[in-house]
């Protein structure tokens, strides 16, 4: 099964169980992975025979503009919107990083990973 990757999509957002997380907000990492049958796009030369990254990248940002309390809720909106939008996906991955969490330590990023099949 070929794959599409749209990594790295950087959005500013409102997320956390904390007051403080939905009034500051904070800088989030958003990494996308499809697979999807591409033999027929790479013959075609025809964006609408591949999965198009441009639409990934639009559910990501239109998603994370959404506030939840969990980045897991967020993560399965994501995943919701590109099977019912892009029908020839037919495994998805998304990764949700948030940039310096509110927790105690030197902690880079926290990141949830949710996978998903067609149904």
């Amino acid at each position: 099964m070929d794959s599409v990757k749209v990594e790295n999509i950087r959005v500013y957002a409102y997320h956390g169980c904390l007051p403080e997380e939905t009034l500051i907000g904070s800088e989030y990492r958003v990494d996308v992975s499809v697979k999807a049958d591409l033999s027929k796009a790479s013959v075609s030369d025809d964006l609408s025979d591949t999965v198009d990254y441009v639409h990934v990248n639009h559910i990501v940002k239109e998603e994370m503009k959404l506030p939840s309390k969990l980045l897991e809720h967020v993560a399965q909106r994501i995943m919701e919107r590109i099977f019912a939008e892009l029908k020839l996906v037919s495994k998805c991955k998304v990764s949700i990083s948030k940039i310096n969490p509110p927790i105690e330590g030197d902690v880079q990023m926290v990141t949830v990973v949710l996978k998903a099949k067609r149904s």
